[in-house]
Protein backbone atom coordinates (compact mmCIF):
# COMPACT_ATOMS: atom_id res chain seq x y z
CA UNK A 1 0.00 0.00 0.00
CA UNK A 2 3.04 2.16 0.93
CA UNK A 3 4.19 1.61 -1.98
CA UNK A 4 1.01 2.38 -4.25
CA UNK A 5 0.51 5.42 -2.44
CA UNK A 6 4.54 6.52 -3.31
CA UNK A 7 3.89 6.05 -6.61
CA UNK A 8 0.73 7.73 -6.99
CA UNK A 9 2.26 10.82 -5.37
CA UNK A 10 5.60 10.52 -7.59
CA UNK A 11 3.02 10.89 -11.00
CA UNK A 12 0.70 13.21 -9.84
CA UNK A 13 3.94 15.75 -8.35
CA UNK A 14 5.86 15.23 -11.47
CA UNK A 15 2.54 16.83 -13.66
CA UNK A 16 2.00 19.41 -11.02
CA UNK A 17 5.73 20.50 -11.60
CA UNK A 18 5.90 20.54 -15.41
CA UNK A 19 2.34 22.50 -15.29
CA UNK A 20 4.33 25.12 -12.56
CA UNK A 21 7.24 24.97 -14.70
CA UNK A 22 4.94 25.89 -18.42
CA UNK A 23 2.30 27.79 -16.70
CA UNK A 24 3.94 29.63 -13.75
CA UNK A 25 7.61 30.19 -14.25
CA UNK A 26 7.55 30.06 -18.60
CA UNK A 27 9.72 27.44 -19.01
CA UNK A 28 9.84 25.74 -22.24
CA UNK A 29 8.10 22.54 -22.14
CA UNK A 30 11.28 20.69 -23.38
CA UNK A 31 13.17 21.60 -20.23
CA UNK A 32 9.68 21.10 -18.18
CA UNK A 33 9.74 17.29 -19.47
CA UNK A 34 13.03 17.20 -18.82
CA UNK A 35 13.18 18.48 -15.29
CA UNK A 36 9.85 16.32 -14.30
CA UNK A 37 12.07 13.51 -16.43
CA UNK A 38 15.15 13.64 -13.81
CA UNK A 39 12.26 14.28 -10.71
CA UNK A 40 10.68 11.36 -11.47
CA UNK A 41 14.42 9.41 -11.22
CA UNK A 42 15.48 10.18 -8.66
CA UNK A 43 12.55 9.69 -6.58
CA UNK A 44 12.42 6.45 -8.21
CA UNK A 45 16.06 5.85 -6.81
CA UNK A 46 17.11 5.27 -10.20
CA UNK A 47 21.08 5.04 -10.55
CA UNK A 48 22.54 8.48 -12.60
CA UNK A 49 23.55 6.51 -14.86
CA UNK A 50 20.56 4.57 -15.31
CA UNK A 51 18.69 7.10 -15.41
CA UNK A 52 20.76 8.91 -18.33
CA UNK A 53 20.47 5.94 -20.77
CA UNK A 54 16.86 5.97 -19.84
CA UNK A 55 16.25 9.68 -20.84
CA UNK A 56 18.99 9.19 -24.24
CA UNK A 57 17.22 6.05 -25.60
CA UNK A 58 13.40 8.02 -24.84
CA UNK A 59 14.62 10.50 -26.88
CA UNK A 60 16.84 8.77 -29.55
CA UNK A 61 13.32 5.74 -30.20
CA UNK A 62 10.81 8.78 -30.26
CA UNK A 63 12.81 11.15 -32.72
CA UNK A 64 14.21 8.28 -34.48
CA UNK A 65 11.10 7.34 -36.34
CA UNK A 66 9.16 11.18 -36.17
CA UNK A 67 11.43 13.47 -36.95
CA UNK A 68 11.79 12.39 -40.25
CA UNK A 69 7.96 11.92 -40.75
CA UNK A 70 7.59 15.53 -39.43
CA UNK A 71 10.29 17.18 -41.39
CA UNK A 72 8.67 15.40 -44.69
CA UNK A 73 5.27 16.76 -43.35
CA UNK A 74 6.39 20.44 -42.89
CA UNK A 75 7.33 20.14 -46.80
CA UNK A 76 4.02 19.12 -47.68
CA UNK A 77 2.58 21.71 -45.80
CA UNK A 78 4.78 24.21 -46.72
CA UNK A 79 4.52 23.46 -50.09
CA UNK A 80 0.64 23.55 -49.73
CA UNK A 81 0.96 26.82 -47.95
CA UNK A 82 3.09 28.55 -51.25
CA UNK A 83 1.01 27.12 -53.94
CA UNK A 84 -2.07 28.37 -52.52
CA UNK A 85 -3.45 24.72 -52.70
CA UNK A 86 -5.39 25.19 -49.42
CA UNK A 87 -7.46 28.25 -50.68
CA UNK A 88 -8.13 25.89 -54.03
CA UNK A 89 -9.90 23.79 -51.30
CA UNK A 90 -11.81 26.53 -49.89
CA UNK A 91 -12.79 28.16 -53.34
CA UNK A 92 -14.09 25.40 -54.60
CA UNK A 93 -16.36 24.28 -51.69
CA UNK A 94 -17.81 27.61 -51.66
CA UNK A 95 -19.64 26.62 -55.23
CA UNK A 96 -21.28 24.09 -53.38
CA UNK A 97 -24.54 25.79 -52.90
CA UNK A 98 -25.94 23.11 -50.72
CA UNK A 99 -22.87 23.70 -48.22
CA UNK A 100 -23.00 26.08 -45.51
CA UNK A 101 -20.42 28.68 -44.92
CA UNK A 102 -19.66 26.56 -41.44
CA UNK A 103 -19.76 22.99 -43.25
CA UNK A 104 -17.44 24.69 -45.53
CA UNK A 105 -14.65 25.84 -42.98
CA UNK A 106 -15.16 22.06 -41.31
CA UNK A 107 -13.99 20.37 -44.39
CA UNK A 108 -11.45 22.62 -45.05
CA UNK A 109 -9.64 22.00 -41.67
CA UNK A 110 -10.20 18.50 -41.84
CA UNK A 111 -8.98 18.08 -45.16
CA UNK A 112 -5.86 20.74 -45.57
CA UNK A 113 -5.42 20.03 -41.48
CA UNK A 114 -3.80 16.64 -42.57
CA UNK A 115 -0.61 18.00 -43.86
CA UNK A 116 -0.35 21.66 -41.39
CA UNK A 117 0.16 21.85 -37.69
CA UNK A 118 -2.52 23.37 -36.15
CA UNK A 119 -1.27 26.54 -35.57
CA UNK A 120 0.16 26.69 -38.87
CA UNK A 121 -3.39 25.79 -39.98
CA UNK A 122 -4.94 28.58 -38.94
CA UNK A 123 -2.67 31.43 -40.17
CA UNK A 124 -3.04 29.76 -43.43
CA UNK A 125 -6.77 29.86 -43.52
CA UNK A 126 -8.24 32.64 -41.81
CA UNK A 127 -7.83 34.75 -44.80
CA UNK A 128 -10.55 32.37 -46.32
CA UNK A 129 -12.61 32.21 -43.19
CA UNK A 130 -12.14 36.53 -43.50
CA UNK A 131 -13.33 36.10 -47.07
CA UNK A 132 -16.76 33.97 -46.47
CA UNK A 133 -17.48 36.25 -44.15
CA UNK A 134 -16.92 39.19 -45.40
CA UNK A 135 -19.15 37.98 -48.63
CA UNK A 136 -21.76 36.57 -46.42
CA UNK A 137 -22.09 38.68 -44.25
CA UNK A 138 -21.65 36.16 -41.36
CA UNK A 139 -20.13 36.55 -37.93
CA UNK A 140 -16.59 35.57 -38.12
CA UNK A 141 -16.96 33.52 -34.97
CA UNK A 142 -19.84 31.51 -37.08
CA UNK A 143 -16.18 30.69 -39.41
CA UNK A 144 -13.53 30.68 -37.61
CA UNK A 145 -14.46 28.40 -34.84
CA UNK A 146 -15.42 25.64 -37.11
CA UNK A 147 -12.83 26.06 -39.09
CA UNK A 148 -10.18 26.10 -35.27
CA UNK A 149 -12.15 23.26 -34.01
CA UNK A 150 -11.61 20.64 -37.22
CA UNK A 151 -8.08 22.21 -37.22
CA UNK A 152 -7.49 20.87 -33.54
CA UNK A 153 -9.76 17.45 -34.22
CA UNK A 154 -7.45 16.34 -36.96
CA UNK A 155 -4.52 17.71 -35.38
CA UNK A 156 -4.52 15.09 -32.29
CA UNK A 157 -6.66 11.65 -33.77
CA UNK A 158 -5.14 11.80 -37.37
CA UNK A 159 -1.93 10.92 -38.37
CA UNK A 160 0.75 11.79 -39.54
CA UNK A 161 0.48 14.45 -37.40
CA UNK A 162 3.09 14.45 -34.93
CA UNK A 163 1.34 13.60 -31.75
CA UNK A 164 -1.03 11.17 -33.25
CA UNK A 165 1.56 9.38 -35.07
CA UNK A 166 3.47 9.24 -31.36
CA UNK A 167 0.37 7.19 -29.55
CA UNK A 168 0.11 5.44 -32.68
CA UNK A 169 3.67 4.38 -32.72
CA UNK A 170 4.08 4.04 -29.08
CA UNK A 171 1.26 1.66 -28.32
CA UNK A 172 1.42 -0.24 -31.70
CA UNK A 173 -1.54 1.15 -33.34
CA UNK A 174 -2.10 0.22 -37.42
CA UNK A 175 -1.40 3.94 -38.94
CA UNK A 176 -4.13 3.05 -41.80
CA UNK A 177 -6.73 1.85 -38.84
CA UNK A 178 -6.24 4.77 -36.90
CA UNK A 179 -6.60 7.17 -39.91
CA UNK A 180 -9.68 6.36 -41.44
CA UNK A 181 -11.85 5.99 -38.43
CA UNK A 182 -9.93 9.19 -36.91
CA UNK A 183 -11.22 11.09 -39.79
CA UNK A 184 -14.74 9.81 -39.57
CA UNK A 185 -14.40 10.71 -35.89
CA UNK A 186 -12.91 13.98 -36.47
CA UNK A 187 -15.61 15.10 -39.19
CA UNK A 188 -18.68 14.30 -36.81
CA UNK A 189 -17.08 15.67 -33.61
CA UNK A 190 -16.01 19.05 -35.97
CA UNK A 191 -20.01 19.19 -36.93
CA UNK A 192 -21.11 18.92 -33.90
CA UNK A 193 -18.78 20.58 -32.01
CA UNK A 194 -19.05 23.44 -34.50
CA UNK A 195 -21.61 24.44 -37.16
CA UNK A 196 -24.20 22.21 -35.00
CA UNK A 197 -23.35 23.93 -31.82
CA UNK A 198 -23.34 27.22 -33.09
CA UNK A 199 -26.76 27.20 -34.71
CA UNK A 200 -27.64 26.31 -32.01
CA UNK A 201 -26.63 29.65 -29.97
CA UNK A 202 -26.35 31.49 -32.98
CA UNK A 203 -28.83 34.15 -31.40
CA UNK A 204 -26.60 34.67 -28.84
CA UNK A 205 -22.99 34.98 -31.06
CA UNK A 206 -22.42 38.63 -31.23
CA UNK A 207 -21.44 39.98 -35.11
CA UNK A 208 -17.58 39.95 -35.56
CA UNK A 209 -16.53 41.76 -38.77
CA UNK A 210 -12.56 40.95 -39.95
CA UNK A 211 -10.50 43.27 -37.07
CA UNK A 212 -9.20 46.02 -38.85
CA UNK A 213 -5.65 45.01 -38.52
CA UNK A 214 -6.41 42.19 -40.40
CA UNK A 215 -8.57 43.80 -43.29
CA UNK A 216 -5.94 43.53 -45.82
CA UNK A 217 -4.85 39.84 -45.62
CA UNK A 218 -6.09 39.19 -49.23
CA UNK A 219 -7.21 35.48 -50.45
CA UNK A 220 -5.23 34.41 -53.96
CA UNK A 221 -7.64 34.28 -57.06
CA UNK A 222 -8.30 31.45 -58.91
CA UNK A 223 -5.88 31.84 -61.66
CA UNK A 224 -2.75 31.70 -59.07
CA UNK A 225 -3.85 28.37 -57.65
CA UNK A 226 -3.61 25.63 -58.78
CA UNK A 227 -5.97 22.80 -59.68
CA UNK A 228 -8.56 20.97 -57.24
CA UNK A 229 -7.37 17.54 -58.82
CA UNK A 230 -3.02 18.05 -58.34
CA UNK A 231 -4.33 19.65 -54.68
CA UNK A 232 -6.07 16.73 -53.64
CA UNK A 233 -3.97 14.18 -55.42
CA UNK A 234 -0.62 15.40 -53.69
CA UNK A 235 -2.46 16.05 -50.12
CA UNK A 236 -4.13 12.92 -49.91
CA UNK A 237 -1.22 10.53 -51.64
CA UNK A 238 0.75 9.76 -48.65
CA UNK A 239 -2.33 8.58 -46.65
CA UNK A 240 -3.80 6.56 -49.35
CA UNK A 241 0.09 5.09 -50.05
CA UNK A 242 -0.01 4.58 -45.62
CA UNK A 243 -4.04 2.46 -45.82
CA UNK A 244 -2.83 0.48 -49.04
CA UNK A 245 -0.65 -1.35 -46.17
CA UNK A 246 -3.38 -1.43 -43.63
CA UNK A 247 -5.86 -3.11 -46.86
CA UNK A 248 -2.68 -5.46 -47.75
CA UNK A 249 -2.99 -6.67 -44.21
CA UNK A 250 -6.54 -8.54 -44.96
CA UNK A 251 -6.05 -9.28 -48.50
CA UNK A 252 -2.25 -10.07 -49.69
CA UNK A 253 -0.51 -13.08 -48.28
CA UNK A 254 2.22 -11.96 -45.45
CA UNK A 255 4.81 -14.23 -46.76
CA UNK A 256 4.88 -12.80 -50.15
CA UNK A 257 7.15 -10.05 -51.95
CA UNK A 258 3.99 -8.26 -52.87
CA UNK A 259 3.21 -8.06 -49.28
CA UNK A 260 6.42 -6.46 -48.21
CA UNK A 261 6.44 -3.83 -51.34
CA UNK A 262 3.41 -2.91 -49.74
CA UNK A 263 4.14 -2.82 -46.17
CA UNK A 264 7.43 -0.73 -47.48
CA UNK A 265 5.42 1.60 -49.17
CA UNK A 266 2.66 2.56 -46.80
CA UNK A 267 5.64 2.79 -43.68
CA UNK A 268 4.52 6.75 -42.71
CA UNK A 269 8.25 7.80 -44.05
CA UNK A 270 8.27 6.25 -47.16
CA UNK A 271 5.03 7.48 -47.96
CA UNK A 272 5.74 11.09 -46.24
CA UNK A 273 8.54 10.96 -48.32
CA UNK A 274 7.00 10.15 -51.94
CA UNK A 275 4.72 12.66 -50.88
CA UNK A 276 7.26 15.72 -50.24
CA UNK A 277 8.60 14.36 -53.68
CA UNK A 278 5.24 14.81 -55.53
CA UNK A 279 4.43 17.60 -53.65
CA UNK A 280 8.02 19.58 -55.31
CA UNK A 281 6.67 18.64 -58.46
CA UNK A 282 3.01 19.54 -58.31
CA UNK A 283 3.22 22.15 -56.47
CA UNK A 284 6.45 23.70 -56.88
CA UNK A 285 7.63 23.07 -60.10
CA UNK A 286 4.97 22.48 -62.21
CA UNK A 287 4.26 26.15 -60.94
CA UNK A 288 7.32 27.29 -62.72
CA UNK A 289 9.15 27.33 -59.35
CA UNK A 290 13.09 26.80 -59.60
CA UNK A 291 14.86 24.36 -57.31
CA UNK A 292 16.70 27.04 -55.62
CA UNK A 293 13.66 28.18 -54.15
CA UNK A 294 11.96 25.35 -53.19
CA UNK A 295 15.64 24.74 -51.07
CA UNK A 296 15.11 28.08 -49.78
CA UNK A 297 11.58 27.37 -48.59
CA UNK A 298 12.53 23.84 -47.61
CA UNK A 299 14.97 25.44 -45.04
CA UNK A 300 12.89 27.82 -43.77
CA UNK A 301 9.98 25.94 -42.95
CA UNK A 302 12.42 23.23 -41.03
CA UNK A 303 13.59 26.16 -38.82
CA UNK A 304 10.06 26.13 -37.69
CA UNK A 305 10.13 22.40 -36.50
CA UNK A 306 13.23 22.30 -34.02
CA UNK A 307 10.37 23.39 -30.95
CA UNK A 308 7.77 20.37 -32.08
CA UNK A 309 10.86 17.98 -32.38
CA UNK A 310 12.42 18.98 -29.17
CA UNK A 311 9.06 18.99 -27.10
CA UNK A 312 8.17 15.54 -28.76
CA UNK A 313 11.88 14.18 -28.22
CA UNK A 314 11.43 14.98 -24.08
CA UNK A 315 8.42 13.31 -23.46
CA UNK A 316 9.72 10.61 -24.91
CA UNK A 317 12.62 10.98 -22.40
CA UNK A 318 9.69 11.31 -19.82
CA UNK A 319 7.98 8.26 -20.95
CA UNK A 320 11.56 6.46 -20.79
CA UNK A 321 12.19 7.05 -17.71
CA UNK A 322 8.66 6.16 -16.40
CA UNK A 323 9.13 2.51 -17.81
CA UNK A 324 12.66 2.23 -16.67
CA UNK A 325 11.76 3.25 -13.33
CA UNK A 326 9.32 0.53 -12.95
CA UNK A 327 6.37 3.48 -12.22
CA UNK A 328 4.67 2.29 -15.08
CA UNK A 329 4.52 -1.31 -14.00
CA UNK A 330 3.55 0.07 -10.75
CA UNK A 331 0.99 2.17 -12.25
CA UNK A 332 -0.39 -0.71 -14.11
CA UNK A 333 -1.06 -2.51 -11.29
CA UNK A 334 -3.12 0.32 -9.33
CA UNK A 335 -5.38 1.37 -12.37
CA UNK A 336 -6.04 -2.03 -12.74
CA UNK A 337 -8.30 -1.90 -9.61
CA UNK A 338 -9.87 1.12 -10.87
CA UNK A 339 -13.44 0.57 -11.67
CA UNK A 340 -12.86 3.04 -14.67
CA UNK A 341 -12.95 1.88 -18.53
CA UNK A 342 -9.16 2.24 -19.76
CA UNK A 343 -11.16 4.63 -22.84
CA UNK A 344 -12.60 6.62 -20.50
CA UNK A 345 -9.72 7.01 -18.17
CA UNK A 346 -6.69 7.76 -21.83
CA UNK A 347 -9.62 10.33 -22.45
CA UNK A 348 -9.64 12.14 -19.24
CA UNK A 349 -5.89 11.81 -18.35
CA UNK A 350 -5.22 13.49 -21.86
CA UNK A 351 -7.98 16.23 -21.51
CA UNK A 352 -6.68 17.15 -18.06
CA UNK A 353 -3.05 17.04 -19.10
CA UNK A 354 -4.40 19.57 -22.20
CA UNK A 355 -6.20 22.14 -19.92
CA UNK A 356 -2.97 22.07 -17.50
CA UNK A 357 -0.21 22.28 -19.80
CA UNK A 358 -1.67 24.07 -22.72
CA UNK A 359 -0.32 21.75 -25.22
CA UNK A 360 -2.38 18.89 -27.25
CA UNK A 361 1.22 17.60 -28.00
CA UNK A 362 2.22 17.32 -24.78
CA UNK A 363 -0.81 15.92 -23.01
CA UNK A 364 -1.13 13.12 -25.48
CA UNK A 365 2.19 12.05 -25.05
CA UNK A 366 2.14 11.99 -20.95
CA UNK A 367 -1.44 10.13 -21.47
CA UNK A 368 0.27 7.60 -23.50
CA UNK A 369 2.82 6.63 -20.60
CA UNK A 370 0.64 6.82 -17.67
CA UNK A 371 -2.02 4.57 -19.86
CA UNK A 372 -0.31 2.54 -22.12
CA UNK A 373 0.79 -0.01 -18.97
CA UNK A 374 -2.19 -1.01 -18.44
CA UNK A 375 -3.34 -2.06 -22.01
CA UNK A 376 -2.38 -5.37 -21.54
CA UNK A 377 -4.49 -6.17 -18.66
CA UNK A 378 -7.54 -5.44 -21.42
CA UNK A 379 -6.66 -7.20 -24.23
CA UNK A 380 -9.94 -7.10 -25.51
CA UNK A 381 -9.76 -3.41 -26.47
CA UNK A 382 -7.33 -2.64 -29.21
CA UNK A 383 -4.58 -0.33 -29.17
CA UNK A 384 -6.51 1.95 -32.27
CA UNK A 385 -9.13 2.52 -30.08
CA UNK A 386 -6.32 3.71 -26.86
CA UNK A 387 -5.11 5.63 -29.63
CA UNK A 388 -8.18 7.53 -30.29
CA UNK A 389 -8.97 8.10 -27.02
CA UNK A 390 -6.40 9.96 -25.94
CA UNK A 391 -6.57 11.96 -28.81
CA UNK A 392 -10.03 12.88 -28.35
CA UNK A 393 -9.27 13.85 -24.58
CA UNK A 394 -6.66 16.61 -26.19
CA UNK A 395 -8.98 17.93 -28.64
CA UNK A 396 -10.70 19.52 -25.44
CA UNK A 397 -10.45 22.38 -23.05
CA UNK A 398 -8.42 24.80 -25.44
CA UNK A 399 -8.23 27.60 -22.62
CA UNK A 400 -5.71 30.34 -21.25
CA UNK A 401 -3.20 28.06 -20.98
CA UNK A 402 -2.80 27.08 -25.19
CA UNK A 403 -1.62 29.39 -27.18
CA UNK A 404 -4.07 28.44 -30.03
CA UNK A 405 -7.25 29.65 -27.36
CA UNK A 406 -4.78 33.18 -28.07
CA UNK A 407 -4.34 32.45 -31.72
CA UNK A 408 -8.14 32.50 -32.66
CA UNK A 409 -8.92 35.52 -30.05
CA UNK A 410 -6.89 38.02 -32.00
CA UNK A 411 -8.15 36.93 -35.64
CA UNK A 412 -11.60 37.02 -34.49
CA UNK A 413 -10.80 40.37 -32.39
CA UNK A 414 -13.37 38.79 -29.58
CA UNK A 415 -13.32 39.13 -25.70
CA UNK A 416 -11.19 36.66 -23.26
CA UNK A 417 -15.38 35.90 -22.30
CA UNK A 418 -16.56 34.78 -25.97
CA UNK A 419 -13.78 32.90 -26.89
CA UNK A 420 -14.25 30.69 -23.44
CA UNK A 421 -17.76 30.83 -24.51
CA UNK A 422 -18.08 29.84 -28.23
CA UNK A 423 -14.60 28.45 -28.98
CA UNK A 424 -13.51 26.32 -25.66
CA UNK A 425 -17.26 25.10 -25.58
CA UNK A 426 -16.40 23.78 -29.45
CA UNK A 427 -13.56 22.22 -28.55
CA UNK A 428 -14.92 20.37 -25.22
CA UNK A 429 -18.23 19.20 -27.18
CA UNK A 430 -15.90 17.99 -29.94
CA UNK A 431 -14.20 16.21 -27.00
CA UNK A 432 -17.29 14.69 -25.76
CA UNK A 433 -18.53 13.50 -28.88
CA UNK A 434 -15.14 11.75 -30.45
CA UNK A 435 -15.12 10.04 -26.52
CA UNK A 436 -18.84 9.35 -27.95
CA UNK A 437 -17.55 7.99 -31.41
CA UNK A 438 -14.41 6.01 -29.88
CA UNK A 439 -16.88 4.09 -27.31
CA UNK A 440 -18.90 2.92 -30.38
CA UNK A 441 -16.18 1.66 -32.43
CA UNK A 442 -15.05 0.25 -29.82
CA UNK A 443 -17.71 -2.42 -30.37
CA UNK A 444 -16.48 -2.43 -33.63
CA UNK A 445 -12.69 -3.02 -33.71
Amino acid sequence: MDSQFWIICVLITSIILIVISIVKFKLHPFLALLLASFYVGALMKMAPLKMITAIEDGIGSTLGFLAAVIGLGTILGKMMEISGAAERIGLTLQKCRWLSPQVIMVIVGLICGITLFVEVGVVLLIPLAFSIAKKTETSLLMLAIPLCTALMAVHCIVPPHPAALFVTNALGADVGTVIVYGLVIGLLASLIGGPIFLNCIKNKIPFKSVPEEFSDMKVKTEEELPSLGITLFTILLPIVLMLIKTIADFIVDKNSFSYSLLEFIGNPITAMFIGAFVAYYMLGIRRNMSMSVLLFKTEDCFSSIANILLIIGAGGAFNGILKNSGLSDGLAGILSNLDMHPILLAWLVAIILHAAVGSATVAMMGATAIVSPMLPLYPNVSPEIITLAIGSGAIGCTIVTDSLFWLVKQYCGATLNEIFKYYTSATFIASLVALAGTFLLSYII
